[in-house]
């Protein structure tokens, strides 16, 4: 017959703690619960619109940019002569009346003139260099224009037109531009039988500084004609400005 077992509280107490501690979780086991929990609720009773608005203007300004090309057989006697006419033509527009701080300079640029015929020679070179009038009327502009052929400019890449009261244009169409989200907003609160409230954000969408110019692209030589009866027709700036507007409703 065999003898029944005897534990003490001891042995059951270290039997348990054994048996807890092979079901332990290694710590090496990542948490299975992130380290950060967030909970956010919120109740936003709005009413969201955009609205865009034009303005028109008139121009009364403009910036012209003007070409001078040179050619020469060496490059040093191309770029000389490419200077003089450069210098030429700015002593020619401060005696119109034209500031330093409207002329600008770029695009300094020579390249070899190749003759194909006889396979890849170069005969010559040739020299360009940009010059930028800015912030003029439209009668300087058309004077300019029409006097340029005689003092070195052979050339005419672009003439662009813009309004000295740009600024002003675009803040009014900022301004009927919210007026018109604000109507908008009243029609939807309406046909929803809400009471609408206040501004509660506002974000300007659109990009004012892009339509600033209103550009003609001429890109004509004028090596072998002239411009003196140039007419100049800048038509009008179309100044917009869009926003999104939030309202609080009830």
């Amino acid at each position: 017959m065999s003898k029944p077992h005897t534990y003490t509280l001891t042995t059951i107490l270290t039997l348990a703690t054994l048996t807890l501690s092979g079901c332990a979780v290694p710590s090496s086991t990542p948490a299975p619960y992130p380290d950060t929990l967030t909970v956010q609720t919120t109740e936003r009773n709005v009413i969201t619109v955009q609205s865009s608005e034009t303005i028109k203007a008139v121009p009364d300004m403009a910036q012209i940019r003007f070409g001078i090309s040179t050619q020469a057989e060496d490059a040093k006697t191309c770029q000389e002569k490419n200077t003089t006419d450069l210098a030429r033509v700015i002593d020619f527009l401060k005696s119109s009346g034209i500031p330093d701080k409207s002329l600008q300079t770029s695009t300094y640029g020579m390249n070899p003139i190749y003759d194909y015929t006889s396979g890849r020679t170069a005969v010559g070179y040739e020299m360009q260099t940009s010059l930028t009038v800015s912030d003029i009327t439209i009668d300087q502009a058309e004077t300019l224009l029409g006097a340029c052929v005689d003092k070195g400019i052979n050339n005419i890449d672009s003439v662009s037109y813009l309004s000295s009261q740009y600024d002003a244009c675009y803040e009014e169409a900022l301004t009927k531009a919210i007026e018109s989200a604000r109507q908008k907003a009243q029609v939807i609160a309406d046909a929803g039988g809400c009471t609408l409230g206040s501004i509660v954000r506002v974000e300007e969408l659109s990009s004012s500084q892009t339509a600033r110019y209103a550009n003609s692209f001429i890109e004509k030589s004028m090596a072998s004609g002239s411009v003196a009866d140039t007419i100049m027709e800048p038509g009008q700036l179309n100044i917009s400005a869009q926003v999104s507007v939030e309202f609080a409703i009830e």
